[in-house]
């Protein structure tokens, strides 16, 4: 499993508007592949939650040029979290990235991407490992280590 640590900073908006927000983390790492992902994100040390992540540049709109970002959309969740460090461990890839003709067309992938974590979420979250994982800076390879 892939771990990703790092500060939630402000976007765009554009998540909230399309009824979709998300915890976003910028991202320089290019050893973290481009998808959509199940994951659990750990809010603070006791609380966890299942959340749908995208890593990318969000092609929608920005096409290649956009911003390398992991977007979190934490289930059961709508709280600030800007400003407050999480920890996203990647469990299964759902899907690539790609980009999506119109926005009908991206929310009704969102929808789906939710539910298929939703899914996943019930069927492994009690049993998630979280041991012997990879832990990646967002921002830097090099800080990468093993979880004990």
């Amino acid at each position: 499993m892939i771990v990703i640590e790092g500060t939630v900073e402000h976007g765009d908006q554009r998540g909230r508007l399309l009824g979709f927000p998300t915890a976003n983390i910028p991202l320089d790492n290019e050893h973290i592949e481009d998808g959509v992902w199940g994951a659990i994100v750990r809010i603070e040390p006791n609380r966890q939650v299942p959340a749908a992540v995208s890593i990318g540049r969000r092609r929608t709109f920005y096409a290649e040029k956009g911003q390398r970002l992991l977007e979190a959309h934490l289930l059961g969740v709508n709280e600030d979290l800007y400003g407050q460090r999480i920890r996203v461990e990647l469990a299964t890839k759902l899907r690539p990235q790609r980009a999506f003709e119109n926005i009908q067309s991206l929310t009704e992938q969102l929808n789906q991407d939710v539910q298929n974590v939703h899914k996943w979420s019930l069927a492994h979250f009690l049993t998630f490992p979280s041991q012997n994982s990879r832990v990646l800076s967002a921002a830097n390879p090099e800080t990468s280590s093993h979880a004990s």
